[in-house]
């Protein structure tokens, strides 16, 4: 671990950002164009006592994933997150395996959406960010671990994932969810799709019924009916935004404006609260 390197690293990083390239407000007083040190500690999850002491070269060595939450708010590129866990003294995350990483430019667009539910899912139906409406809309879904991550492995071994949809899209939503896996699975058989694949195979009759009709290309329409446990039925439009090169993928939920659904959403904020 090069503390000193590590510590200068993250000044410069830090100063060449401004609050409103995370989605925050610059406000009346300040004096200079880079992040404050605490507000990069709010945007990392962590206490600014903690990251603090990184920058003034003190303090225990960074975990990985203090270091993965570091690059996510200071918005590192691949290349700047590699390097920011050489300095901390770990090995660069293997880029074939993992794409928790979320490029600098989806990380803007997902900042500017404060007030509204989106989501980012890795090629897995990983759910890697959420908004804090989309939260409320969604629940927490990054607080899964293992195969359960993926939405499509719940969607087969728990029935709690089902509460989202009415009953009546409940078919037709296994089967986008298996052409979706499948064409994942086309491409890297032997991947984290083929474990997901096999674990389905023995875990669920329903998904292996459906993966042996071979069906792909199964898409969502645009609109769709989501069920809150305290709001209810919402009708809203799920736009999409591919990321190409981290094969990741940013959901927008909107309603239309003056809908009772449009109302609904604006309830959001307070029903996360």
């Amino acid at each position: 671990m090069d503390r000193a390197q590590l510590a200068d690293f993250l000044r410069t990083r830090r100063e060449a950002l401004g609050p409103e390239d995370v989605g925050l407000p610059r406000g009346p007083r300040r004096r200079t164009g880079g992040l404050r040190r605490e507000e990069v500690a709010a945007l990392a999850g962590m206490s600014a006592d903690y990251y603090g002491r990184i920058e003034q070269q003190r303090g225990p060595q960074p975990s990985e994933q203090m270091l993965a939450a570091i690059a996510r708010a200071l918005h590192l590129s691949l290349a700047e997150r590699d390097h920011l866990f050489t300095l901390g003294g770990h090995a660069a995350p293997q880029r074939v395996s993992r794409d928790e990483h979320i490029a600098p430019g989806m990380m803007r667009i997902v900042d500017r959406l404060g007030d509204t539910p989106a989501v980012v899912l890795s090629r897995y139906a990983e759910t890697l960010l959420q908004t804090m409406p989309g939260r409320a809309l969604l629940g927490d879904e990054t607080r899964f671990t293992g195969l359960a991550r993926s939405a499509w492995y719940r969607w087969f071994t728990d029935p709690a994932s089902r509460g989202l949809y009415p009953a009546e899209h409940h078919d037709r939503q296994g089967r986008i969810f298996a052409a979706q896996l499948r064409g994942v699975y086309a491409g890297a058989p032997d991947g984290r799709a083929g474990e997901i694949v096999d674990a389905l195979l023995t875990a669920s009759e329903e998904f292996a019924g459906i993966w042996a009709g071979h069906e792909i290309g199964l898409a969502h329409t645009g609109r769709k009916t989501l069920l809150h446990p305290e709001l209810g039925p919402l009708d809203l439009y799920c736009q999409t935004l591919h990321d190409p090169d981290q094969l990741q993928t940013l959901l927008v939920f909107t309603a239309v404006p003056g809908s009772p659904s449009h109302e609904k959403l604006q309830l959001l904020a307070a029903v996360g609260a």
